[in-house]
This record gives structure tokens, C-alpha cells and sequence, in this order.
């Protein structure tokens, strides 16, 4: 039968790949013969078109056996009469990137967007893993609006040293504090490299790369069952063969992002980034995959939809364990079924079928690894959204990787003013900071940095060390690693370099902290806060870019509390083309 693309009017205009191969004219022919490289001729008499937008690089560590995972896509693709088509994308290493993977978010949706518009498809399977990749392609499926669905590259399996499982990303923090604090030795240290990463795949605690794996199922944009495989596990070979036949499926039944990414499917992905005990990150992929859709999301939701939700996954950094032994003990389907009243029954998925059909009969094999709704590992432990004079338009903690003690506490600001300026003092001897001192580091912001990187997790000053202290209230405008942990208030909002009240607070001002009523504030009058002057060294210490993407993104990059997206790129612009190209 003729594959035919069916619209939500219920026509069947043919497929869209069709503009480009069907005819007899000269564009045609072109498009054709350049594409006859090993394609039988058959593969342009109406056979979808499905592109493999794939973020394989040998610079993107955690995503470098994706060239794998695409052919078992291909075969699918194949196998269900489609013809599949590797399609390289911008990747985003976000070990190697400098100055921080989240500058090229963006880019890399926006030049996925356009190829997905530019080029002869049909419907596109989505491969990413690390960080930035998953959201980013999320981002430009839904702005192209094509039929779409994700393959996560899964986690990598278990590293251990001298016995000890070890959590990439959350041990590097531990362990390199331990240094700084004279109770490891740098030898020792060292030798835990070779251990750390044991297999292909990305992080293996519960950090960005899990979360944004796991969440594009909760959002309803995976082949249910296929998130947190670990990497090298041949299931995910399998669930990515049949992936590529459901792109197909999606193509001929006209599903695309539109159709499956709803308030509903948000709700869905909050509720389980609490339950999981996830990213912070995840605020501003979530926030910036919603405006590209039109979806009403705000900061608030998180806290209303997601602030009582209980955390039922031990695994760090909240906890103990790591993602292969989640997948063990029963994986996400487990998770979701505890908390299944709290999920929209409605959401669907790229199946046709809402999330909530697909939980069945799941089962927790290890309640030590995933809790009972009875029994969570905290009752209460969803991302907190604070407001107050130092976060007007809000800011955010995580309270399953903060200490209790923490939650409400007063102490006098100890600020510096640039990444450089706290790695040049924060070991100086006579720095004068103490246990119940909060750390403030501003500039670190979309605008600031430039990119929002992972910087408000700062490490502890020695001396501090020394004495036992392991955590501090910390409060930034940039970000914290998803694998890291402590009392961080982050992602201040407006960033201290768009004029944000942080760029005023001075060295001993006393900052007041106080989760449970959702504040953070500086304790002093209003007016002297106003009619302060930005710190100068704070100015100079902003970045200025002069050309190219840095420039673009400096000028239009909006703030963290609605996605850290670029304002021209908000909403969608459909797949059509207005011209041919010869």
C-alpha cells in the first residue's frame, strides 16, 4: 500500500518527503540521483523517510557508541518499510566543552531544527545522552513538529575502587574534597580514574544525563521501556530496533510532538523528576522544550506539581546507589507506578497510548534501591522554588541533596565575583569565612558567563575542610552538575548580569535562607539595596563576546527562570519549506 501521512483533518496528502522525489522534472531527478548511493530505486516510490539525528563523537565520550545504536535503528526502519538515514548532529561533550556545554544548547537546537526542516524526511529518531543532547533535540523536534521519538544512549555499568562502587561525577566532588582536606592522598585519588568509568554510556548516578534519559519517557517521547537500559545492554539494541519501526508507524499514523507533548505530559515528567531525586538542570530543559511548544510552564509548577511528591530512588547523589542498579530493581516503569494518582491519566505517548497504559503490573525487585510510596526515602523532596529581594523572579534548591540542618539558616555573605576571583581566594588562609558563612558567586548566569555553567556547587574552602565542615549554604546565578550535591541555592533569577539584586549584595551583608517558606533574601533595607552600585569588579569581570555565537547568544538569551532559551527562538515553526533549491 501507498505510505501516506495522515493529518489531524483527517486528509492524506501523501508524504512530505514527496516534495522533494516525486516527478519527473529536473529537481526531482536531482534529488533522486544524488541520493543513489546505494538506496535501491524503490526507496523513493513512497517509502517514509526517517532521519537518525545522531550526537555521536569521539568528543562526546558518554554518547560515542551511538553509531551502534543507529544501525539497530535502521534495521527497524528497514524492517518496517521506511528508509533510515543517519543524520549527524551538533554534540555537546559535556566533560570537554569549554566554556560550558549549556553556551551550545541552543545552537545545536536550532541547527537541528533546520536540517529536520531543510532535508527530505519524513519523521526522525532522536539519539542523545550526555547532558545537552537529549534536550536539545527535543527542543528542535518541537519546532519542526515532525513525528519524533528519542532513543537514550543509557548509562554506563557500575565502576568500583578498592571494592567500593564509585558515582561518576558525585565521587569526583567527594573524592577531590577529601584531597583538599588532607584525609585522601592525590596517589590515591589518581588511581580512582582508571576505575571510574567502566563501560561505554553516560553518567551513572542520578545527574543530568540519567534525569533527561528518564524524563523523556515520563514526557511520553521514548518507546516505553527503553529508558535507563544501561549502555552496553543488549536490550537497548532491541528497543531501538523497534524504535526505528515505531518511527515509521508514526510517520504513516501523522503522531508528532504536538500531539503527544501536552500540560499533561509535563505534569508527568515533574512528578518523576521529584520521585527520582533528578537534576536541577531539568528545570531549565523542561521550561525551554515547553516554550517551544507553547505549553503554559512556569517555575511555580515545579514547587506546586512537584514539592510534595515523596523521593523513592536511593541513588546518589541523594542516596546510595547508582543506575544499573535501578534498571535491577525495577527501573523507571517501578517508580512511576507508586505514584501513579499522581500522574496525568490522560498524557500520551509516542505509542498512541497514555503513559500511564504502560506502567502495568511494574514491580520493585529491590525496595532498598526504590522505595515504597510508604516507606520513601524522603516524604517531601521535590525541587523548592524560593523567591525574596536576592531572587525576585525566583530561584531553586534541591532538597534531597541538601542537609537538613541547612534548610533554614542566617549567615553573613562571603562574595566573589567571577569564577577566577573564587579560585583565587577561596584557600587564602586569612579569608574570613566560617561554617555558618553563606557563599555567594555572581556572573555565572546565560548572560554572564557566558552560559549558565555548572559553577554553583563551589567547593569549600581548605581551611573549612580541615575542620570537618562538609557543606555551606551557597547561593549563585549559574548552575549545579546534576551528579553534585549540598545546599546550593542556584539559577538566581534575574542573574546578577542582567541587574539582578546579586549584583549588589556586599561581603558581610547577612543572607537569610528559608525553605520552607520558599525565601532568600538579604537582610537589609530595601532602599540601601536599591541605591547600591553594581560591584565593579563584577563588570569587568562580564563577559563581552565581540562575534559569533557567543554575541548572538549574550543578546537575546532570555533568563534561567523561563528556560535560558534565545527569545527568537520560542515557539515553532512547522516543517514547510517555501522554496526549492535549484
Amino acid at each position: 500500500m501507498p505510505w501516506v501521512a495522515v493529518r489531524r483533518d483527517g486528509t492524506m496528502p501523501g508524504l512530505r518527503s514527496s516534495q522533494w522525489y516525486s516527478g519527473q522534472d529536473r529537481n526531482a531527478y536531482i534529488h533522486r540521483a544524488w541520493m543513489r548511493r546505494g538506496l535501491p530505486g524503490h526507496a523513493f516510490d513512497g517509502r517514509p523517510q526517517i532521519a537518525i539525528a545522531n550526537t555521536a563523537s569521539d568528543l562526546t565520550p558518554c554518547n560515542s557508541h551511538l553509531n551502534e545504536v543507529a544501525e539497530s535503528v535502521k534495521q527497524g526502519v528497514w524492517e518496517a518499510g521506511g528508509v533510515p538515514l543517519n543524520l549527524p548532529v551538533v554534540s555537546l561533550g559535556e566533560t570537554q566543552l569549554r566554556p560550558t556545554a549549556m553556551l551550545w544548547r541552543n545552537m545545536a537546537a536550532m541547527a537541528t531544527e533546520e536540517m529536520l526542516r531543510g532535508n527530505p524526511i519524513d519523521g526522525v529518531v532522536l539519539l542523545g545522552g550526555c547532558d545537552k543532547t537529549i534536550p536539545s533535540l527535543l527542543m528542535a523536534a518541537a519546532s519542526v513538529d515532525l513525528p519524533a521519538v528519542v532513543v537514550p544512549g543509557g548509562p554506563m555499568l557500575s565502576g568500583t575502587f578498592r571494592g567500593v562502587p564509585l558515582g561518576c561525577g558525585t565521587d569526583v566532588w567527594r573524592l577531590s574534597e577529601e584531597v583538599r582536606a588532607g584525609q585522601l592522598s592525590e596517589r590515591d585519588f589518581l588511581e580512582s580514574e582508571s576505575c571510574m568509568i567502566r563501560s561505554r554510556g553516560h553518567c551513572n548516578t542520578m545527574g543530568t544525563a540519567s534525569t533527561m534519559g528518564l524524563l523523556a519517557e515520563a514526557l511520553g517521547t521514548t518507546l516505553p521501556g527503553t529508558a535507563g537500559l544501561p549502555a552496553p545492554d543488549s536490550r537497548l539494541l532491541a528497543q531501538s530496533h523497534e524504535t526505528g519501526r515505531l518511527a515509521v508507524e508514526m510517520v504513516r499514523e501523522g503522531r508528532r510532538p504536538s500531539d503527544v507533548l501536552s500540560a499533561g505530559s509535563f505534569r508527568n515528567a515533574i512528578v518523576a523528576l521529584a520521585a527520582l531525586g533528578g537534576s536541577t538542570n531539568a528545570v531549565v530543559h523542561l521550561l525551554a522544550i515547553a516554550g517551544r511548544l507553547g505549553v503554559p510552564l512556569t517555575l511555580d509548577d515545579f514547587d506546586r506539581i512537584g514539592a510534595d511528591v515523596p523521593l523513592l530512588v536511593n541513588l546518589q547523589p541523594a542516596g546510595r546507589f547508582l543506575m544499573e542498579d535501578l534498571h535491577r530493581a525495577g527501573g523507571l516503569n517501578a517508580v512511576l507506578r507508586q505514584v501513579r494518582d499522581l500522574l496525568d491519566p490522560e498524557a500520551l505517548t509516542v505509542t498512541g497510548r497514555p503513559l500511564v497504559d504502560h506502567l502495568g503490573e511494574a514491580e520493585i525487585w529491590d525496595p532498598e534501591v526504590i522505595r515504597t510510596r510508604e516507606a520513601p526515602l524522603q516524604p517531601a523532596a521535590g525541587i523548592a522554588v524560593l523567591r525574596g529581594n536576592l531572587a525576585p523572579d525566583g530561584a531553586i534548591i534541591k532538597p534531597a541533596a541538601a542537609s537538613p540542618r541547612l534548610m533554614r539558616h542566617r549567615g553573613r555573605a562571603v562574595v566573589f565575583d567571577s569564577i577566577e576571583d573564587l579560585h583565587a581566594r577561596l584557600d587564602d588562609p586569612n579569608l574570613d569565612v566560617d561554617e555558618d558563612s553563606v557563599l555567594v558567586l555572581r556572573g555565572c548566569g546565560p548572560k554572564g558567563y557566558p552560559g549558565m555553567p555548572e559553577v554553583s556547587n563551589m567547593p569549600l574552602p581548605e581551611k573549612l575542610l580541615k575542620k570537618g565542615v562538609r557543606d555551606m549554604v551557597r547561593v549563585c546565578d549559574g548552575r549545579m552538575s546534576g551528579t553534585a550535591y549540598g545546599t546550593v541555592v542556584l539559577h538566581v533569577s534575574p542573574e546578577a548580569a542582567a541587574g539582578g539584586p546579586l549584583d549588589r549584595v556586599r561581603t558581610g551583608d547577612p543572607i537569610v535562607l528559608d525553605v520552607e517558606n520558599r525565601r532568600i533574601d538579604v537582610d537589609i533595607p530595601q532602599e540601601e539595596l536599591d541605591g547600591r552600585e553594581p560591584s565593579r569588579a563584577l563588570l569587568e569581570s562580564v563577559a563581552r563576546p565581540l562575534r559569533g555565537w557567543e554575541r548572538l547568544y549574550v543578546d537575546t538569551v532570555m533568563g534561567a527562570d523561563t528556560g535560558a532559551d534565545l527569545d527568537f527562538l520560542v515557539g515553532s515553526s512547522g516543517d514547510a519549506v517555501a522554496r526549492e533549491s535549484h
